[in-house]
């Protein structure tokens, strides 16, 4: 998979929107990892949940041009952003603010995408709409996760696929058991260490 693109990006913009950094680009190396699985998929709709810059979503929109990508944020710049970059990728993206995936018809999604905020901080912290979205996670870093982990039963398609990145802190083993209460199979599809954080990219499906 290629990395997006992204000169069309002033720096002064990440004051506003996360700028792409390690676990970004280790979410784009799991779904490069996966390829093949997905290929064979052939997913017709993909949604990227707080998309940010649009740089996981576009690169998957560019491995996959004939699947219609979705991208949502709670944080208005950061959906104008994801279509710049897309636009810029030549990739067909709609950008929605909104709040994780509430709005969107049940079962649609062949592959949904998440780089949660996942930092852990009080739960006072979470709820922004600005760019402290991108990154506290509340209590454990899970309390924005652990919203959409209760959507995604309503929002993935039957063999549909879910990509979440985690960290340690976020307790994987927890996400693992609670989606398994929904009837999902989990794979580890990659893990790296970056500086003090343990990051990997969990695959949920049935």
């Amino acid at each position: 998979m290629e990395t997006p693109y992204q000169n069309h990006i002033n720096k002064a913009d990440f004051d506003h929107v996360y700028e792409p950094a390690e676990d970004s680009f280790l979410l784009i190396d799991a779904l490069e990892k996966d390829l093949e699985y997905l290929k064979a998929k052939n997913p017709t709709f993909c949604l990227e949940v707080g998309s940010g810059s649009g740089v996981v979503v576009s690169a998957f929109g560019m491995a996959f041009p004939q699947t219609f990508c979705i991208s949502t944020d709670i944080n208005l710049k950061a959906c104008v952003m994801s279509k710049q970059t897309a636009a810029y990728n030549k990739v067909l993206l709609d950008a929605c603010n909104m709040d994780l995936a509430s709005s969107f018809i049940n079962k649609k999604f062949d592959v949904i995408i998440f780089n949660p905020p996942y930092v852990v901080t009080e739960s006072e912290e979470c709820g922004g709409t600005d760019i402290t979205a991108s990154w506290a996670g509340g209590a454990k870093g899970r309390e924005v996760t652990d919203r959409l982990l209760e959507m995604i039963p309503k929002k993935l398609a039957d063999n549909g696929v879910f990509y979440l990145l985690l960290i340690r802190e976020n307790i994987p083993d927890e996400v693992i058991q609670i989606m398994s209460n929904y009837g999902y199979k989990c794979e580890t599809v990659i893990k790296r260490q970056v500086r003090n954080e343990h990051q990997l990219v969990l695959k949920f499906y049935m």
